[in-house]
């Protein structure tokens, strides 16, 4: 797999403004990984404007897909696909209205716990990325209670790494839902774009031995 030109331009902003960095980290799962992915660092206009972008470029990639509204599930998800949609319109000239959901239900006012469109129709999902697929299976279940189909879900990074099992959650929800899980890169694509570049040696080592260890059979 070649590295698109979205990609290639979603790594180098990824790297040039820390959200992805190398080294060690110990991640939830207690595995210490020679990388990570700092979603939370979009944390201003401009960045929110360019993973947008990123997410839309994807979409339009992917123009099979058919959808009616994008939904971001609380918390990470709500700036994620708010930004989409509005990369959606002002680069593809596409109006999808979006939605997300509350923690808590509200019980005065319009009350519910459902914000901006109605999921109504054929649902993607936007989100960070897919750790352990609590959070995504929960979204799945309120958009199934609320009459719509989930037709996708967009995530930024597929770390391509095994759960407590053979496969990683991403794998796991594509078999259980049988729904297509895409990505904007996912860890082949960063190892691929660090050994083109050069100058990363040791971190490309690092990864491929990590890989190697935890990486998912495909």
């Amino acid at each position: 797999m070649s590295l698109k030109s979205y990609q290639r331009k979603f790594i180098e902003f990824a790297i040039s403004n820390e959200i992805l960095s190398f080294g060690s980290f110990i991640l939830k799962s207690g595995r210490e990984s020679p990388y990570f992915f700092n979603v939370g660092k979009f944390n201003k206009g401009s960045a929110l404007s360019a993973i947008g972008k990123f997410y839309a470029d994807v979409l339009h990639d992917e123009n099979q897909l058919d959808f009616d509204v994008v939904f971001g599930p609380a918390y990470k998800g709500i700036p994620l696909a708010s930004s989409t949609v509005i990369a959606l319109s002002e680069h593809y000239k596409k109006d999808v209205p979006y939605s997300f959901n509350r923690k808590e239900i509200k019980d005065h006012g319009e009350g519910g716990n459902i914000v901006g469109a109605p999921l109504k129709g054929n649902i993607l999902i936007i989100d960070d990325v897919i750790t352990a697929g609590t959070a995504i299976r929960e979204s799945l279940a309120i958009i199934k209670e609320n009459g719509a189909t989930t037709v996708g879900i967009i995530v930024a990074v597929d770390r391509q790494e095994r759960g407590t099992g053979e496969v990683s959650a991403i794998q796991q929800i594509k078999q259980d839902y049988d729904i297509p899980v895409m990505s904007i890169i996912n860890l082949d694509l960063i190892i691929q774009y660090l050994n083109e570049k050069g100058g990363y040696d040791e971190h490309l080592s690092n990864m491929k031995k990590y890989r190697d260890i935890y990486g998912i059979k495909k």
